[in-house]
């Protein structure tokens, strides 16, 4: 009677660590898609992802970039005051997207263009993604306030 019980708890043990593995695997081939690293212009060209790697990008949109051509597309270059990356969107801006302002854009790195599928702006006066803040002063180009919003 004791072996028996024994060997049901051994059986129920190894049953939930079993079910935790599984749990634990189907979790992490569910995000895989969804998880997007973030990366700074100059972290993009210092070690360039592979084209099939989705991954956001931030900084400034460089002062004159910004180009608007036939139908929905847009070619800008995104800087980080230490490196420059020249990005393409087509789509719809949100209306706070501007030449010399904060952006992240989730896309891809193909040909050494940024190929974006979606652009965020900022949406105040003050606001930027801290993302972009600590990379532009990591480059030494920030000049806003200490902390961002």
């Amino acid at each position: 009677m004791k072996n028996l019980k024994k060997r049901r708890r051994i059986q129920v043990i190894v049953l939930i660590i079993v079910s935790l593995v599984l749990s634990g695997a189907l979790i992490g081939y569910g995000f895989k898609d969804g998880i997007n690293l973030f990366r700074s212009p100059s972290q993009v060209l210092a070690e360039p992802p592979a084209p099939d790697e989705v991954f956001r990008i931030g900084g400034l949109v460089l002062d004159g970039s910004l180009e608007r051509g036939v139908g929905e597309e847009i070619r800008f270059v995104v800087t980080d005051g230490g490196a420059e990356v020249p990005a393409v969107y087509s789509g719809v801006l949100p209306d706070l997207f501007e030449e010399n302002q904060g952006m992240i854009g989730t896309g891809s790195y193909v040909n050494g263009v940024f190929e974006a599928t979606e652009i965020l702006a900022k949406h105040d006066e003050t606001y930027m993604p801290k993302e972009v803040v600590d990379a532009l002063k990591e480059q030494g180009v920030y000049q806003g306030e200490d902390e961002a919003s």
